[in-house]
């Protein structure tokens, strides 16, 4: 990270300014492995990305530096939040991806990508080697892409088989696996049940997405004594 200010972009000064020193400490517990965050709450980095789009476009991302958590969550909001097709949108996301390095990032981004409404079906093509991929947060971003856009009856056999492939053994993957499922659960159940029955997954990704069901509001609790007398 840049120390001078002569060094210091315009972006990362402003950013500093941001950062709120207690919630970057709130931040590094919810993000462990992260270094390098400065702090600064998600809404005002939607703000940031939003004018950063509105005064440069594109051209942010070819001078974006990759220096803080908060630079890299920018360049995933502005490729979401630019005037462009899904296809622009899928060019630019591999790029983002290879720098995304913890769940925020993923889950954070994933949810601005409102473009993939657009074209589904396109998106789906694009993130289906994701799945399979052995970087658990390309991994992860692919697990969350689905369960932002593809819970539905259109898509919800594609999900559940799709979901079956993500077998990453990270935790965070894992974790999103379980998150997936537990949604899956709450509009088809029966469905849902019977993928996590008779598929492939590993018996902690199981029992966290019965425990995650549980934890819904939307599930009786009749249901929810039925659930948990599912547990491995």
């Amino acid at each position: 990270m840049p120390d001078t200010l002569e060094e210091q972009t315009d972006v990362l000064r402003e950013l500093k300014e941001l950062a709120d020193e207690p919630y970057r400490i709130f931040q590094s517990r919810l993000i462990p492995g992260t270094e390098n965050i400065l702090g600064v709450r998600i809404p005002k980095l939607w703000k940031l990305a939003r004018r950063l789009v509105k005064e440069e476009g594109s051209g942010y991302l070819e001078r974006a530096s990759d220096g803080t958590y908060e630079e890299i969550m920018l360049q995933g909001m502005v490729i979401g939040l630019l005037k462009e097709d899904v296809g622009q949108m899928l060019k630019r996301l591999p790029s983002f991806l290879a720098k995304a390095n913890n769940w925020a990032h993923c889950d954070i981004v994933c949810s601005g990508l409102k473009k993939v409404k657009d074209d589904r079906e396109g998106v789906l093509a694009f993130l289906k080697p994701y799945i399979t991929s052995e970087n658990e947060f390309e991994a992860r971003f692919a697990v969350v892409l689905l369960l932002n856009y593809y819970i539905d009856g259109v898509y919800i056999d594609t999900t559940l088989n799709l979901l079956q492939q993500a077998v990453h053994p990270g935790y965070y993957v894992k974790m999103a696996v379980a998150w997936a499922l537990s949604v899956c659960y709450v509009q088809f159940p029966e469905k849902t049940l019977r993928c996590m029955k008779e598929g492939n997954f590993e018996d902690f990704t199981y029992n966290k997405a019965l425990q995650k069901i549980t934890e819904s509001y939307r599930v009786s609790k009749e249901e929810k004594a039925f659930i948990r007398s599912l547990k491995r």
